[in-house]
């Protein structure tokens, strides 16, 4: 008997049978994992791949390993495969085996350079053939099935359909409508933690053809993510790429896992929240499926590395011998870092208040006077701040960007991050004279995902500020200086607020579509994702509710921003007809005026301008004119103006 299945949940390949089948069924010599195993004798056996293909339901596959097993056909010369063929495990737990396992082709028999041609969406049958047809236009000499984890590769039976052929790239097979991440490494080594990195072929398809291949290493990475079965890792190519449509090029790349995140998207909702604050840079990512030496891993989120580089931390990248003059004073990125004593020494240091620091850039660990310069600097930093010396001149804020650090905070205070300051990015450019806030990253525990703080808007103040949020050593004390007793603080934080309210950029309205927009981009990806991981009604992580659907979820998400925007309304005293900088014009009563791209003073004194990071651009008694459009501080006495052009 021979069942016949239709699905719309595969680009480029769907499960059917019809009368007539695509090309011949092909024969070839038997290949696969040589240490196979034998449940009736609980043991060992070796080479019998030709179970999977001696026409017999009762006989099947197994290996000793529990994942990464394979079993396939060298068919001699490469085939354009049409359709793939498959049966269950005579037993109990055998068809649930043949979930969302994948079957690829190669070229290689290393099966380095293998990418998918089909993946299983459900479980298999006994006693009969499942089909599903290949649309791929590319021949392959190496064929394979390979199981999910855990499943020791158990089949009964395994066919393939095609015709000789080279075949070209024109139309591959990619597992849904995201782009697929093929990572095959050297003799399969599965990547076990955050200091090996482990050599591999990295492969992304995309719009059916291949979008990038070249060889590179992927290592674990993350701190609380790593403990979870569906791991998060790094990816670093050899050579800097241009993927997909990120506009760094770089070597290295983050594929986020999202365990315990249901939606899959609140890092990706987060991103976008932060780009509508107008951040000065919010890390690329791009949903994605991800294949590791041929199982099937899940939707994952592929990000940027968090570094520095000309589209991603834009400062200048340090050298171990800028140790003088200029160059000592930049480029530095650092991280108020939980885990920072974790780091080896030299990395990481507490600053004067007792916030732990992560040194990230530059990373060469152990040039004292970088490690001095850059720790010394946090130190004053805070001492302006917790001393109450808040002026734009001699202040904290002459060396410190507060905008870009409200605008940090509202980030995390409209996610309801718990975790923002507990891992909180600073970065300072060579011959600037402040410390920026950013970029934003980590929410997988945001959006009400976290049971120690859920649910937020219960909170009867900012979540960041409150003893239920996380923090790293006495960071919520130096935040409070800016935020809270710092007047210009608060006025600002209220300005930002109200400016991105306004401007119709911060709304439940925009947000919800966003969502909806991301919801229908990961339909098919998250269907796949929790029957690979069926968890989606389980409690993982810090969940403190299981969702009843994916779609229930995302409205859980669009429900929570609704109410939380209203919140913060409340919390920010949103004034409906405020802007985010106090624009200046010739008839306001200040001395300091401003008109089209001039900025002079009623009575021709002198005065200084200030670029929003710290630079003077000006200085004297003329009016400064052709000033390029930004927003500029200027001094004049003891007055001090914010000015927008």
């Amino acid at each position: 008997m021979k069942t016949i299945i239709t699905m719309a949940l595969l680009s480029g390949a769907s499960l059917m049978m019809g009368a007539e089948i695509a090309g011949n069924k092909l024969d070839g010599t038997p290949i696969g994992t040589a240490r196979g195993y034998n449940y009736e004798i609980g043991g060992v056996v070796e080479n019998i791949q030709n179970r999977a293909f001696d026409g017999d339901f009762n006989t099947y596959f197994a290996t000793d390993r529990r994942s990464y097993g394979w079993v396939g056909l060298d068919l001699g010369q490469p085939h354009i495969i049409t359709r793939v063929g498959w049966a269950a495990r005579n037993d109990g737990v055998g068809p649930g085996r043949l979930r969302c396992g994948v079957i690829q082709g190669a070229n290689s028999p290393d099966f380095l350079d293998a990418i998918p041609l089909y993946i299983i969406p459900e479980s298999g049958k006994i006693g009969e053939m499942t089909y599903g047809e290949v649309s791929s236009s590319k021949g392959f000499r190496y064929v394979r099935f390979v199981s999910t984890g855990d499943a020791r590769c158990n089949i009964a039976e395994l066919e393939f359909y095609g015709t000789p052929g080279e075949g070209d790239d024109t139309n591959l097979v990619q597992l849904t409508n995201l782009p697929t991440v093929i990572v095959n490494t050297v003799d399969a080594e599965e990547p076990y933690d955050k200091e090996h990195d482990i050599t591999a072929n990295i492969i992304i398809i995309n719009d059916n053809k291949i979008d990038t291949e070249a060889s590179g290493t992927i290592r674990e990475r993350g701190n609380a993510s790593r403990q979870f079965p569906k791991k998060p890792w790094r990816l670093k190519f050899d050579k800097k790429q241009n993927i997909l449509d990120a506009p760094a090029k770089a070597k290295k790349w983050t594929l986020l896992n999202n365990y315990g995140d249901k939606s899959l998207m609140r890092n990706i909702v987060a991103f976008e929240i932060a780009r509508q604050f107008d951040m000065a840079y919010v890390p690329y990512s791009r949903a994605v499926d991800v294949i590791l030496n041929g199982e099937y891993k899940g939707c994952y989120q592929l990000c940027d590395q968090v570094e520095v580089n000309a589209n991603r931390v834009n400062i200048t990248e340090m050298e171990p011998e800028d140790i003088t003059g200029d160059a000592l004073t930049g480029g530095y990125f650092i991280e108020v870092d939980g885990y920072a004593d974790q780091e080896p020494a030299g990395e990481w240091f507490y600053s004067r208040y007792n916030t732990p620091v992560t040194i990230k850039s530059p990373d060469d660990g152990g040039v004292t006077e970088q490690y001095n310069y850059i720790r010394d600097y946090f130190s004053r930093v805070e001492e302006l701040a917790y001393t109450g010396n808040y002026s734009e001149v001699s202040g904290y804020r002459a060396m410190f960007d507060a905008e870009s650090f409200i605008k940090y905070f509202l980030v995390q205070e409209l996610t309801g991050n718990p975790d923002g300051f507990w891992s909180t990015y600073f970065y300072k450019d060579r011959l600037d004279d402040k410390l920026h806030a950013g970029p934003v990253w980590d929410f997988d525990i945001a959006f009400d995902n976290d049971f120690r703080v859920y649910p937020t808007n219960n909170i009867s103040n900012f979540l960041s500020l409150s003893g239920k949020a996380s923090t790293a050593g006495n960071f919520r004390q130096f935040a409070n200086r800016i935020l809270v007793s710092d007047p210009n603080g608060i006025s600002d934080r209220e300005k930002i607020w109200a400016d991105a309210r306004n401007k119709g950029r911060i709304s439940a309205e925009k947000l919800s579509e966003y969502i909806d927009k991301m919801s229908d981009e990961l339909a098919q990806s998250q269907e796949l994702n929790f029957k690979r991981w069926p968890i989606l009604r389980e409690y993982v992580h810090m969940n403190p509710r299981v969702p009843a659907s994916y779609s229930a979820e995302c409205d859980f998400l669009k429900n929570y921003l609704t109410t939380r925007i209203d919140r913060l309304d409340d919390y920010l005293s949103y004034d409906p007809t405020l802007s985010g900088v106090d624009n200046i014009d010739d008839t306001a009563e200040s001395e300091i005026k401003v008109a089209g791209d001039t900025i002079y003073t009623a009575n021709g004194s002198q005065f200084s301008i200030y670029a929003i990071d710290g630079r003077k651009v000006y200085e004297g008694t003329t009016p400064a004119s052709a000033l390029p459009s930004g927003i500029y501080i200027v001094t004049k006495g003891k007055q001090t103006v914010k000015i927008a052009l």
